[in-house]
């Protein structure tokens, strides 16, 4: 495949670009709304492949055609002041590794065919159609902002936390500053299994000194050094067959200095020949939560594990029916369980009520079972069901010139590297519709041009990437004075006072 993906397979031009390339028309213009890895991957395909076009363009003389296809511009708008989505808001403190992608996406943003808006809200500043009218085409990446809810008795009781709020909390989304989860019970439980489910038992069983190396912000760290939890039960409605996370995080869990695993032999026997022919993660997975449970540890890891302070484990099998209160009816004190058996096997097995139940006692409960994007604009469909926009390949449903990336497109599910591919595989239906004509190209648009008007005039001022760049180096200079890589500023309004807005 060349330079530019699907477009130039097979090596040479193709009709239908030589006829774009030859065409007067003006320069594209695509407006990407989020700025997390949906937005920048989609913006950086689109800005890589116009950029061959250009160079295409350039290889057959064609000053006209240069001068036009190397104009194209691509505009990232954002509700925060600050970019790059999950990877500063949902990547945990301790996994530095992951943020790394960020220069890759600061390099995009720098490109000078690229632009970056964040302080502006679509569906409240500026609406889609307005977008629309602006751009050729808008792609939609705005991800997963709500979660899902257990739907259960009791769940707004005191102590009771979705697990995208309490990942906020301590990663600095404004949202969740005022969060002040009560961290002064002995157990936590946390229901899901997935890594973010791990993430949070993690972050709230991990030795201070580990966590003050990180940016975890100053306020959850103040809360975590308070911190009574020395227990965390992370609790799935099926079995360790059906288990989301993965091998890496668990490993780190089980490594994690201070903490013991608690996992029960008997949810793990005769999984050994259950497992013989799954694919290659799921068996090493399987097997390792096998060892943890099964295997007899040596005189020295004995002790070791008898001195840890603290401990967690995992549950299976068990589905929240209701949260109980205590005793003054104001805050939970525990989670009523239905015991549940498995219809069917692998990923589709069904996990069905038995009609027992157990009681499990914490002073905390964090709901891990999953994002949901919201509707955005009334313009725009939405299926409130699967809580995704319509699409096909990216493309929105009866709307051309819409698309949508991301989580919004294909559900909350994947990793970085999932979002990257599902990105490209959107960028490259823009592409293909611009090849083809879809898209209207006979006009052309104003961009952020037409945008900074209509700003103006409802009173929102955008924030560039160059103030982001301002926001960014305080941060980094303030994690120095801490010995931290850097102390997230969580207050928006401290973000704007900073760069003069």
């Amino acid at each position: 495949m060349g330079p530019g993906g699907a477009c130039w397979r097979g090596g040479g031009v193709p009709g239908g670009l030589k006829r774009w390339l030859s065409s007067a028309a003006p320069a594209p213009r695509v407006c990407v709304v989020g700025s997390g890895p949906a937005g920048f991957y989609t913006a950086q395909h689109i800005l890589k492949v116009l950029a061959h076009v250009a160079f295409l363009s350039f290889s057959l003389n064609c000053d006209f055609l240069l001068q036009h296809h190397g104009g194209a511009q691509v505009d990232i708008y954002e509700k925060l002041p600050v970019p790059f989505g999950l990877v500063r808001f949902g990547v945990a403190p301790d996994h530095p590794e992951v943020k790394n992608v960020t220069n890759t996406f600061t390099q995009t943003a720098r490109s000078e065919r690229c632009a970056y808006y964040g302080n502006v809200t679509v569906g409240r500043d500026i609406t889609v159609p307005e977008l629309q009218q602006a751009y050729h085409a808008v792609v939609l990446s705005y991800g997963a902002e709500d979660n899902r809810v257990l739907g259960i008795p009791g769940e707004n009781l005191s102590g009771v936390h979705s697990a995208r709020a309490f990942v906020g909390w301590y990663n600095g989304l404004p949202e969740n500053q005022d969060l002040k989860p009560d961290l002064s019970c002995e157990t936590a439980l946390i229901l899901g299994h997935g890594n973010v489910a791990l993430d949070i038992a993690r972050i709230l069983l991990s030795p201070l000194q580990l966590l003050r190396k990180t940016d975890i912000t100053a306020g959850s760290l103040a809360a975590l050094t308070c911190s009574k939890v020395k227990r965390v039960w992370l609790v799935g409605r099926r079995g360790p067959l059906q288990v989301a996370f993965t091998i890496k995080e668990l490993r780190e869990m089980i490594n994690l200095p201070g903490t013991r695993p608690v996992l029960s032999p008997a949810d793990f026997t005769g999984l050994e020949n259950a497992i013989k022919d799954a694919p290659r993660p799921r068996k090493r997975l399987t097997e390792l939560m096998i060892k943890t449970a099964l295997e007899k540890p040596g005189e020295k890891t004995v002790e070791v594990q008898a001195a840890a302070p603290r401990e967690w484990g995992l549950k299976f099998q068990r589905s929240p029916q209701e949260v109980l209160p205590s005793t003054d009816g104001t805050r939970v004190r525990g989670v009523r369980m239905a015991l549940t058996r498995l219809e069917g096997s692998g990923d589709s097995a069904k996990a069905i009520p038995t009609g027992d139940v157990e009681d499990l006692e914490c002073g905390l409960v964090l709901s891990s079972i999953g994002y949901r994007s919201l509707p955005l604009d009334p313009a725009v469909p939405f299926d409130a069901q699967r809580g995704v926009i319509p699409n096909s390949s990216g493309r929105v449903e009866g709307v051309p010139g819409l698309y949508c990336s991301g989580w919004v497109k294909r559900g909350p599910t994947g990793v970085i590297i999932t979002t990257m591919n599902d990105s490209f595989d959107t960028a490259q239906s823009v592409l293909e519709d611009l090849q083809v004509g879809t898209l209207d190209m006979s006009s052309s648009r104003e961009g952020f041009g037409a945008v900074e008007s209509i700003l103006r005039s409802r009173g929102v001022r955008p924030v560039s990437f160059s103030d982001w760049e301002k926001i960014d180096a305080a941060e980094v200079a303030r994690g120095k004075a801490a010995g931290k890589p850097r102390e997230k500023i969580v207050d928006p309004q401290e973000m704007l006072q900073l760069i003069g807005h």
